[in-house]
């Protein structure tokens, strides 16, 4: 058998704290080792859900023992502040206090809300996640954002609380549903657009070995990835600046997940949609070449069908875009690219390039 190689460390060295990422195989079964060394608390409380629980359940507590679990519901409509006082009670009856540790294990939703839970329990406590989807693994999990949606929103509400350490183990994907592991490949290409040709081009030529799993093309993509977010980080914390072009394609995949309820979209497919619009402005505004827009669709398309959007109203749509909370000062705050790996930031565009942008993209008016 060949030898395992040591998992990886990035170290996002933000502001409020500095945080670790670790990324390998096999990191699941070391995992109170890691949390020891982040100083992740003495007492520690693991968050999941009711699925992911059942699938990883019984590692997680070979590797940390009797922890208190607390179960919370599965799904984006159920992200919200009534669902994260189930948390708070639990952590009250159970006695957690300032020296506690919340553990999250599961995909983005159970990241979000334990860690708006681990930021406002006694004003703070210990934040370690467990990513388990590749959405989380390459971009939920790190960065130190939390917080829940609003019904006129999504993530309206919410601070920022990093991790002390983020246990990536890629072996966890095995069980992901093709489309949930397809939603976290969409972010994967929004790293490429931002920030990497070289990302992107391998998504191009390797999307068969990605879908099998193949450790050998999946490790690289979701280390690349979280480094390019552990850097941005750390250059800017609190989306200041350089933070914002994270944001690629997600003012208006926000503003899909929020007109339909979180009920048609997974947050990926959704993205996929906001990276075409965004594509195509640039394209109009002449700062994206053609060939690159094209490239991307392709790329798109090849990962798979998305849920249709023609139904949908571009005056709801233009309404949930105002509400979005990268509106600074009553100005949008846009992300473009202007070619596959780098960008530039606007405050310019306008609802009628937005409305335009939408109806080319099969919305109706």
């Amino acid at each position: 058998m060949p030898t395992p190689t040591a998992p990886e460390r990035i170290e996002v060295r933000a502001s409020s704290r500095h945080s670790t990422i670790i990324v390998g195989e096999g990191t699941l079964d070391g995992l109170a080792t890691w949390l020891d060394e982040a100083g992740a608390g003495r007492r520690r409380f693991i968050v999941s859900n009711p699925k992911v629980w059942g699938l990883h359940g019984a590692q997680i507590q070979r590797a940390l023992g009797d922890a208190p679990v607390i179960l919370v519901p599965d799904g984006e409509r159920y992200k919200t502040v009534r669902t994260t006082e189930k948390i708070y009670d639990a952590l009250i009856r159970g006695g957690a206090d300032r020296g506690s540790a919340l553990v999250a294990v599961g995909g983005g939703v159970v990241g979000d809300m334990a860690g708006f839970a681990a930021a406002s329990f006694l004003r703070g406590i210990t934040l370690a996640h467990v990513p388990t989807t590749l959405l989380a693994q390459v971009d939920s999990s790190i960065g130190g954002k939390v917080g829940v949606n609003h019904a006129l929103g999504k993530n309206l509400i919410g601070a920022f609380h990093q991790p002390a350490v983020v246990v990536i183990d890629p072996l966890v994907l095995g069980t992901l549903p093709r489309r949930e592991f397809r939603s976290g490949l969409f972010e994967v290409v929004k790293y490429g657009m931002i920030s990497s040709r070289p990302l992107f081009d391998r998504l191009v030529s390797h999307t068969r070995a990605l879908f099998r799993r193949d450790p050998a093309v999946l490790l690289p993509a979701i280390a690349e990835s979280a480094r390019i977010k552990a850097e941005v980080v750390s250059a800017d914390e609190r989306e200041s600046g350089l933070r914002r072009i994270l944001n690629f394609g997600h003012t208006v995949g926000h503003a899909f997940e929020s007109v339909t309820h979180y009920r048609r979209f997974r947050h990926g497919e959704a993205i996929g949609y906001g990276m075409l619009l965004a594509a195509d402005l640039g394209v109009v505004r002449g700062v994206l070449p053609e060939a690159d827009r094209a490239a991307l669709a392709r790329l798109i398309a090849k990962l798979g069908t998305l849920p249709p959007v023609a139904d949908l109203s571009i005056t709801e749509i233009i309404e949930a875009v105002r509400r979005d909370k990268k509106v600074v000062n009553s100005r949008l705050h846009f992300v473009l690219c202007t070619s596959i790996g780098t960008t530039a930031v606007v405050d310019d565009v306008t609802e009628d390039e937005l409305k335009a942008a939408l109806v080319r993209l099969g919305l109706r008016s």
